[in-house]
């Protein structure tokens, strides 16, 4: 199997799947690097300190440093740390990468004859994390998605087995102790592992309840109780509260039930382990009426869950009808910033005060609901408009002047509010939705203040408008319904005669319809759908260009734009350097396409495009060039390839000679700078004529040619309409 190779054979498939059934480690990394054809591989196991351990090292012909030796190195090495810790595939070069100040490191894996490194992304299991480093000496080692993911399997098999070892240790050095605390403790009490099967209990729990050794803990109660058990205990599993309760009816025997109030949390050991605390409950009867409380409420801050506030809202409507309701939807402003800063236990408390303050700042007979993760709903009955208005400016007035202070750090509180009128004929969905616009415009003006819903208000249009499209894109992405559009982007003053085009993106509505870009991207943008949208359309790129492969390679480049927020999703950018790393045949004819305005304002993201697409052959294009500064120093920090002179200097240039002024200097920069021009909305001949006479490497816009379906696009479709330009035509 060759080393570049981006498809899997089925034999070699079969020999890996054997090789995950090796009885011992060394023996399946022998085989393995040899499968690879790499000249070695190390397996490294990190601490929750960090501290690097290599478990194996397995190479071909080699003389290889000690295994010890090279924990020694890693584990002293501040850039090997820093390598690990960015968690990527990586591909590094040692004699040129490797920092001066790591040369003995350097010297000792050149000793070894590796010169080249392959780091896999760290895989998580249980206390540690462990990686796979593939030696491969002096040849290029590229690694598709295929084989990346059946790799990551190999390193999980290898973590299992050290992992299970580690754990095995552990278990019994702390099971006898933890066994005698548990037994004296003066209520019910049980462990429940990681599959929710009862693995150790006490005597109380064993006279409280029906109770035995690997049962499954939902049956301790009800069929008809077990969903909120279990969505109690997945509460503390996922880590979105350190500890969670509900009150049940448990078995006891033949149709008697005994009421319990079951509480949750983690065991300090990393094995999925939870103890059950069970405190017996005198006040409930087996009526539901405990059922109903849990499932009617929120379990974090007590108040009323969405499905209790809808069923009010329900209520409401029918024997009120007659009297003036409004909903107020609160969102609290930034309130990722506290859990990113002071953790997640910090934010389970904001919420909890802010839902206290809440309850003493409505009128009595309002309903305050948590409806999601930071979001409030406040029903008010009976209420006219002005006190409505006046209760959302006395809730944002009073927050904002709450101080929410954490182990010593304090965080500014503020709200915005959306407020909405209640008709007669409304179901919640619509009022919500009118709210939460109104709350979206409070977000955009710069929060801490709250806004009142009028029908026919041009902000709220827009708002409505773009959350309809965001639902829309929602829907075409998980039904595929956009379609990719291609424009020639012609050589007028260059002897590159290859076809060069723009990708550009169609929505299709339920009508069959084609909707423009400049409808729903906007939306795409607002709510945080524009990354899933850039990765779609590249996405589907790829897959064209491997299904016309013949075509591909007679293009020169194929332009797809990025959007900024895409280049701030880190996520994201971990993706596109994986997709493209799997694509060696196609990527080097990719060109990405960011905005001026986005390479600005954020360099430093645009920086690390760079440095992700241009070792694999892309290269980068500044789009509307010229349109918002009046400075290009920027551009010594920025390795462009191409920029493409906004449309606005373009449109009018043959009447506006300030325009011609500035496409001449933009011209003669690209000149010094060495990066290719290229000029949109030609509309005209003329314009074009006028553009080559500049200078302008290349041209596009509908002078030249109109967007068509991608799916048209053939390897003869070369226009040649730069012969039209030139003084003889």
């Amino acid at each position: 199997m060759s080393n570049s190779v981006s498809k899997i054979s089925d034999n070699w498939l079969h020999e890996f799947i054997e090789l995950l059934q090796q009885s011992d480690n060394a023996t399946l990394l022998h085989r393995l690097s040899a499968l690879l054809k790499c000249d070695g591989l190390f397996f490294m196991r990190i601490k929750p300190d960090g501290h690097i351990t290599f478990c194996e090292y397995q190479q071909q012909d080699l003389t290889v440093p000690p295994t010890n030796e090279l924990s020694r190195m890693a584990a002293a090495s501040r850039y090997f740390t820093q390598l690990i810790n960015q968690d990527r595939l990586q591909l590094l070069r040692i004699d040129e990468r490797w920092p001066e100040a790591n040369s003995q490191e350097a010297r000792l894996l050149q000793s070894a004859s590796i010169e080249r490194l392959t780091l896999l992304p760290r895989q998580r299991l249980a206390m540690h994390d462990y990686l796979l480093g593939i030696a491969n000496g002096d040849r290029q080692w590229q690694c598709p998605a295929e084989l990346l993911q059946l790799l990551s399997l190999a390193v999980q098999q290898l973590g299992l087995r050290f992992e299970s070892e580690f754990l095995l240790n552990e278990l019994q050095a702390n099971h006898q102790s933890s066994t005698e605390i548990l037994y004296r403790l003066p209520m019910a009490a049980v462990l429940i592992d990681k599959h929710n099967q009862i693995s150790v209990f006490n005597h109380a729990a064993q006279h409280g309840f029906l109770v035995s050794e690997q049962q499954a803990v939902q049956e301790l109660v009800r069929e008809a109780e077990r969903g909120i058990l279990l969505d109690t205990i997945q509460l503390v599993r996922d880590r979105i509260l350190g500890q969670a309760w509900c009150e049940l009816p448990t078995v006891a025997g033949a149709d008697k039930y005994n009421w319990f109030k079951l509480n949750f949390s983690r065991m300090p050991s990393n094995d999925g382990m939870l103890l059950m605390i069970a405190e017996q409950c005198s006040s409930n009867e087996v009526d539901g009426h405990g059922q109903q409380l849990q499932a009617n409420f929120d379990a974090l801050t007590g108040l009323p869950n969405r499905t209790y506030f809808e069923s009010i809202f329900s209520s409401g409507q029918q024997s009120q009808a007659n009297e003036l309701n409004f909903i107020g939807f609160i969102n609290l402003d930034q309130f990722q910033i506290v859990n990113n800063i002071s953790g997640h236990k910090a934010g389970d408390q904001l919420l909890i005060e802010v839902a206290q303050r809440l309850k003493k700042l409505v009128r009595k007979g309002d309903v305050v609901a948590r409806l999601g993760s930071d979001e409030y709903g406040i029903l008010m009955h009976g209420i006219s408009q002005n006190t409505a208005e006046q209760v959302a400016g006395r809730i944002c007035q009073a927050l904002a002047g709450h101080e929410f202070i954490w182990q010593g750090r304090t965080h500014a509180v503020t709200v915005s509010m959306g407020l909405a009128a209640i008709n007669p004929d409304d179901d919640i969905t619509q009022v919500l939705g009118r709210a939460d616009a109104a709350c979206r415009v409070v977000k955009e003006g710069g929060r801490n203040g709250w806004h009142f819903y009028r029908l026919g208000d041009p902000l709220m249009d827009r708002i409505h408008t773009d959350m309809s499209a965001s639902v829309d894109i929602v829907g075409a992405l998980a039904l595929n319904h956009f379609t990719l559009f291609y424009q020639p982007i012609e050589p007028v003053n260059t002897s590159d005669a290859g076809l060069h085009v723009e990708i550009l993106l169609r929505m299709i509505n339920e009508d069959g319809e084609l909707v423009a870009p400049g409808i729903f991207l906007p939306a795409a943008e607002r709510f945080n759908l524009a990354a899933k949208v850039d990765r779609w359309v590249i996405e589907h790129v790829l897959r064209w260009g491997n299904a016309h492969l013949e075509t591909w390679q007679s293009m020169s480049m194929v332009a797809i734009n990025l959007s900024a927020l895409s280049l701030d999703d880190d996520e994201f950018m971990e993706w596109l350097e994986m997709r493209l790393l799997s694509e060696p045949e196609l990527v080097a004819k990719l060109c990405f396409e960011i905005t001026e305005t986005a390479a600005v304002s954020q360099l430093d993201n645009a920086t690390r495009l760079i440095d992700i697409i241009h070792p694999m052959g892309c290269s980068l294009a500044l789009d509307d060039f010229g349109s918002g500064f009046s400075s290009f120093a920027y551009l010594k920090l920025l390795d462009v390839d191409f920029v493409k002179i906004d449309g606005q200097f373009i449109s009018q240039i043959c009447s506006t000679p300030a325009d011609q002024a500035i496409v001449k200097a933009i011209c003669e920069l690209a000149k010094d700078m060495h990066f290719q021009t290229v000029a949109e909305f030609v509309e005209s001949e003329d314009i074009g004529k006028l553009v080559h006479s500049f200078g302008v490497d290349f041209a596009q816009g509908y002078g030249i040619a109109k967007p068509q379906p991608l799916t048209q696009l053939t390897c003869a479709d070369n226009l040649q309409w730069a012969a039209t330009l030139s003084p003889s035509a």
